[in-house]
């Protein structure tokens, strides 16, 4: 039998009474492609693990000083609080629509459409903040080993291009290669804490477990910036048709996607602040934190143009995650009639969302090409864009987390516990976002929520009106078992 319009469908097996297993509806995509280690990797690859050490840490250093590492443990453990809610419905939903489809199920269909754009704005906003970061670190290594550096915008472009053609391409192949990516720059940036770690004795710096000289204030500001650092854990969710067993390898990758990048940033975190304790210029004014810590560690100084290798792969991962998720949720909104059909259509050969991907690769390029070629600096290109798409992912947590005690009722499953997870889920969202508004920013930052506001409405108004044209249309949604 089908349960629903769009989520998950169940068929008996041959025997009378075998048990039921869910079997993820098309949508002309290639179901069941991807092993539970691809599906981690696009999770893994969205939160762009090696871009911390390099450009995150330093800020939460800045804002948190001895009580970075702390920052993490504690942002690490909100982001968790939100998995388990996102597994509420993992555990027993797929589809393509991501938390798009959980919050319409047990909301309603427009607040869905709502969160849909959230992510929209989340997933190619975080594409165009890290093409910035790519072009960054692809100059530095092109200046250090041949003296000269090439246009930003270029190599915005190729990134654009390369990571559009795979993931229009096969949704396999590109999987493979973010895994691939990903787990080398991790590695290797993991060789250079562990080495800087023992190289200071295996003595524990209590300065940072007993958060020496920092006040609540501080550590505020600092686990901010550290909850901004763990989004995208969700984005496996997106995969919910083309996943191998879909309901138990998506909330694994929601949910090891976000512990192994908590681990992996409280380590590179303990030890870049070790290792620049008494060091003339602090870690926060560091321009290359890695390459000084590969000094520090007694590595080649090659060592510290592959950390600048590493940095480049992660970006390019991390952009091919945030194309391949946004255009699965295109993808979805098209199936429902929220945005054009043309969108819901599935290339017949390569069996991918080719549209959507054609059009997430081109809205993610826009905005650091127009920003870049007015000369903006590609450091700010990366902080301003990125910090609107955190405000698209907060909104997104917060909603999902909201809805799961909803769905959790509806099933007569609801609990303390679960109501205290939501709750706490929220509350931790709900700091983080009005960490980033009060104290008030300077400009521009002043004026980025008013940018996100107007992205958001005016996407949902979209959306709206075309529903209205196009009634035949109108969302319809799965229901959720």
């Amino acid at each position: 039998m089908e349960l629903g319009n769009t989520s998950v469908r169940l068929v008996n097996q041959a025997a009378p009474s075998a048990p039921e297993f869910p079997i993820p509806v098309s949508y002309g995509l290639k179901t069941g492609s991807l092993t539970p280690s691809e599906t981690l990797a696009q999770s893994v690859a969205l939160i762009a693990p090696t871009g911390a050490p390099v450009m995150t840490i330093p800020l939460v250093f800045g804002l948190a000083g001895q009580g970075a590492a702390i920052a993490f443990v504690i942002s690490t453990i909100g982001v968790l609080l939100v998995a388990l809610n996102v597994n509420q419905f993992a555990r027993v939903s797929s589809s393509p629509g991501s938390l798009y489809t959980y919050i319409a199920d047990h909301m309603h269909p427009r607040w869905g459409v709502l969160a849909g754009w959230a992510l929209l704005i989340a997933y190619v906003g975080t594409a165009a903040a890290v093409s910035a970061g790519v072009a960054n670190y692809a100059n530095a290594m092109l200046r250090d080993l041949f003296g000269v550096q090439a246009f930003p915008v270029l190599l915005a472009a190729l990134v654009t291009v390369f990571a559009c053609y795979l993931a229009y391409r096969d949704v396999q192949v590109s999987a493979r290669l973010m895994l691939w990516l990903e787990g080398a720059s991790v590695a290797l940036i993991s060789v250079i804490a562990c080495l800087i770690i023992v190289k200071h004795g295996w003595r524990l710096d209590m300065g940072q477990l007993t958060l020496q000289g920092v006040t609540p204030q501080r550590l505020r500001l600092g686990l901010v910036l550290a909850i901004f650092s763990s989004v995208g854990f969700e984005s496996a969710t997106s995969l919910g048709s083309e996943a191998r067993d879909p309901l138990i390898s998506i909330p694994r990758a929601v949910k090891w996607s976000a512990i192994l990048a908590g681990v992996f940033f409280f380590l590179c975190t303990y030890a870049e602040v070790l290792g620049f304790r008494g060091d003339p210029v602090t870690l926060d004014k560091s321009l290359a934190p890695l390459h000084v810590l590969a000094q520090k560690a007694g590595l080649p100084t090659w060592v510290g143009t592959l950390t600048d290798l590493g940095a480049v792969l992660s970006f390019f991962s991390c952009f091919l995650a945030c194309i391949t998720a946004a255009a699965r949720l295109l993808f979805l909104m098209g199936v429902n009639g929220a945005l054009h059909s043309t969108l819901g259509e599935a290339h017949a050969e390569n069996q991918t969302p080719h549209r959507a991907v054609l059009l997430s690769s081109a809205a993610a390029f826009v905005p650091a090409a127009v920003m870049t070629l007015r000369g903006v600096n590609l450091f700010d290109i990366y902080g301003l864009i990125g910090t609107v798409a955190t405000f698209g992912f907060v909104t997104a947590y917060i909603m999902v987390s909201a809805a799961a005690p909803l769905y959790l009722r509806s099933l007569g499953r609801l609990t303390p516990q679960a109501i205290g997870i939501s709750a706490l889920a929220i509350l931790a969202m709900g700091v983080a976002l009005l960490g980033s508004l009060y104290p008030a920013p300077a400009g521009p930052y002043l004026y980025l929520p008013y940018i996100y506001a107007g992205a958001l409405l005016g996407g949902f108004a979209w959306s709206t009106i075309w529903i209205a044209r196009s009634p035949a249309l109108a969302p319809e949604l799965p229901v959720v078992l």
